[in-house]
């Protein structure tokens, strides 16, 4: 391994330092991309003088670390080394060697840069949004270029560039030999890390964020775990004046969350977690079937199921169980009720309709024989 701090502060010697300095790349990984770049040049030069090369041939170039001048080497299937340098090489090697040296140290430095943010997979990263890709945002992070996918934007978000936000950095993806990073705006970690993030007790682990349900842009509901007595879970998330759970709503454009106290028993998860609704009725527990039959008053069913089923759905995808919703017996009974009276009462009309009828014609017929 060669120390570049220890070499006399040649060019060559002080350019690669400032490189892998620069660009946090190993001195030794730019070495080794002048070796390989000087083979090409030296066969591609050999070619243009008519010259054949051996494409199973072996080569090895000495490479002097102070001045950079190189030396090369055709390895013998004996092991033994001949010198091939050619006269004038030096200069030829150099404008060949140019571009592909570049490219590998852009390599080299897209494989530091995805090192750094492998370990940082799960956490949240600050981006500037930078170009349409088809149905695909591309993301500024850092010195690096992040993806998000379709399935990963906030439904009705606008990613005008050069909009800064804060995305979820979900995974670095392989593709055809080529890594990309993947970000997300949609995924339920994003909420989880946002408030990790402005909440102190969750960073701390004395509350817990024990799971999240989200409909991304709408609704978000998260159940809440304090393990520190006198820690209340949810007051720490919501905040004095709610002004940690606005944060969060306000990074996410106004997504409305839903912060509740979770509970091993599944009665009070199911009741809080069907939040706005107060009254509510457990009728039916179906553990094999993964079903719960709750009943609330007429006036709240449509604030327990909410608009289009969210609030009901996003409650069952909380707790894991399909929440089926009804109106209460008693409500029940007291419509039948009222629908039995209005069928009596029109049975009792069309009755003395029928003996009006049957009176007025007896007096017509009676009528009929005096005249006669």
């Amino acid at each position: 391994m060669i120390d570049f701090k220890k070499l006399p502060r040649t060019e060559f010697a002080a350019a690669v330092a400032q490189i892998a300095g620069e660009r946090r790349i190993d001195p030794q990984t730019i070495i080794e991309s002048v070796k390989l770049a000087i083979v090409a040049a030296y066969k591609k030069d050999a070619r243009e003088r008519g010259e054949e090369i051996d494409p199973e041939a072996k080569y090895e170039v000495e490479l002097n670390p102070e001045s950079g001048l190189a030396k090369i080497f055709l390895i013998g299937k004996d092991g033994q080394k001949k010198e091939v340098t050619p006269p004038n090489f030096g200069r030829i090697a150099a404008q060949t060697a140019k571009q592909v040296i570049i490219q590998k140290i852009r390599e080299a430095e897209k494989e530091a840069i995805f090192a750094e943010f492998a370990s940082r997979v799960g956490t949240l990263v600050n981006g500037v949004v930078l170009r349409a890709d088809g149905p695909a945002v591309i993301v500024g992070v850092g010195k690096a270029e992040a993806v998000m996918p379709r399935e990963e934007k906030i439904p009705g978000e606008q990613y005008v560039p050069p909009v800064k936000m804060v995305f979820y950095l979900k995974e670095i993806r392989e593709d055809d030999g080529h890594r990309m990073m993947i970000v997300s705006r949609a995924a339920p970690q994003l909420v989880e890390e946002l408030f990790r993030r402005e909440v102190p007790e969750v960073a701390a682990g004395s509350v817990e964020i024990t799971r999240v349900a989200r409909r991304p842009g709408k609704r978000t509901k998260i159940a809440v775990q304090s393990h520190q007595n006198g820690v209340d879970p949810v007051g720490s998330c919501v905040g004095q004046e709610g002004a940690r759970v606005h944060v969060v709503m306000d990074e996410l454009g106004g997504e409305k969350i839903d912060i509740i106290p979770f509970s091993q028993d599944i009665k009070q998860l199911v009741k809080a977690a069907l939040s706005p609704a107060e009254t509510i009725s457990i009728k039916k527990i179906d553990d094999q079937k993964k079903i719960i039959e709750v009943e609330v008053p007429e006036e709240e069913l449509a604030r327990t199921i909410g608009i289009r089923g969210e609030n009901v759905e996003l409650a069952g995808e909380l707790v894991g169980y399909e929440i089926e919703v009804g109106p209460t017996k008693a409500k029940k009974a007291k419509i039948k009720a009222k629908m039995a009276t209005k069928k009596e009462t029109k049975k009792l009309a069309k009755k003395k309709a029928a003996a009006g009828k049957a009176a007025g014609t007896k007096k017509k017929v009676a009528e009929a024989k005096k005249n006669e």
